[in-house]
C-alpha cells in the first residue's frame, strides 16, 4: 500500500511538474509581445521628459507663470531621464515588427550619434538647471533656447515629422 502511495504521489508531482513547465514557456512574451512592450517604455519615458519639458515652455511663451525652482526641478529630472533614451533603444530593436512609433529606423544604425544626443540632452538640462537655481527670470528663460535646442537636434534627425 505505501509503495503505491508513494508512487502515486511521485506521478501525481511529475504531472504537476510538467504542467507548470509547460505553463511556463507558454507565458514566456512571443518577439511582438517584446516589441511592443519595449515600444512602451520607451513611450513612457518621452511621456515623462514631455511632461517636465511643459511647463518649462510654457514659462518662455509666458502661459506659465515664472517659477525658477519648478524650472530647475524639471530640468533636473530631464538631466536624469536623457541617459535611458539609448539604453531603451539599444536594448531592443524594433525595426521588424509592427509597433506604432514616432522613432526612425535609423537610430539602430546610427546609435552613437543618437546616444552623442541624449547625452548633449543630459548637459544642456544640468546647464540649465544651474541656470534657473540662480531665480534670475532673464537669465532662466535665454537658457531655455539652448536647452530646448537639444530636444529638437534629435527629434530632427530620429523621429517621424
Amino acid at each position: 500500500m505505501w509503495k503505491r502511495s508513494a508512487s502515486l504521489g511521485l506521478t501525481l508531482l511529475a504531472a504537476v511538474t510538467l504542467a507548470v513547465s509547460v505553463q511556463a514557456q507558454d507565458d514566456e512574451p512571443t518577439p511582438e509581445e517584446l516589441a511592443q512592450s519595449a515600444t512602451e517604455t520607451r513611450q513612457a519615458v518621452f511621456k515623462l521628459l514631455a511632461f517636465n519639458m511643459g511647463p518649462i515652455g510654457g514659462m518662455a511663451r509666458g502661459q506659465v507663470e515664472f517659477d525658477a525652482a519648478l524650472a530647475e526641478r524639471n530640468a533636473r529630472r530631464i538631466a536624469a531621464l536623457a541617459p535611458m533614451i539609448p539604453e531603451l533603444f539599444a536594448a531592443r530593436d524594433t525595426r521588424d515588427f509592427d509597433v506604432e512609433t514616432e522613432a526612425l529606423p535609423v537610430i539602430w544604425d546610427n546609435m552613437g550619434d543618437f546616444q552623442e544626443k541624449a547625452a548633449a540632452l543630459e548637459e544642456a538640462a544640468l546647464t540649465f538647471a544651474e541656470t534657473a537655481s540662480g531665480g534670475d527670470r532673464a537669465q532662466v528663460l535665454g537658457g531655455l533656447r539652448a536647452f530646448g535646442s537639444t530636444c529638437g537636434n534629435c527629434h530632427d534627425d530620429f523621429r517621424v515629422d
